[in-house]
């Protein structure tokens, strides 16, 4: 079992000593389901992607903005959101670690 404040914690420090500000960690892979953690410094930014099929974003520390062409959400820590099924971005507002959980075909 693994513990998802220490991970926070490791890939937040990863993050920051990172040049691109950021740290990710799979912490499940068992097809169709996939989990990571990720680590963003406060500003930095995950570019514009397509969705899986299904997903979520739970946001475990600081404050993220998913951005989307339907609108952007600003998700704080504690929040589940699901992922648009459209292309979208995430940008870091403050120092902060998702578990994004996402089923692919």
């Amino acid at each position: 079992m693994d513990d998802l404040n220490a991970l926070a914690e490791e890939h937040l420090t990863a993050a920051r000593a990172s040049a691109h500000g950021r740290s990710a960690h799979l912490l499940i892979q068992e097809p169709p389901l996939r989990q990571t953690v990720i680590a963003l410094t406060s500003g930095s930014a995950l570019d514009e992607h397509n969705a899986p099929p299904a997903a979520s974003l739970l946001v475990l520390r600081g404050t993220v903005r998913l951005t989307a062409g339907s609108g952007d959400a600003e998700l704080p820590a504690g929040t589940l959101h699901p992922i648009p099924q459209e292309r979208h971005g995430l940008l870091a507002l403050q120092d902060a670690v998702v578990l994004l959980t996402a089923v692919n075909d």
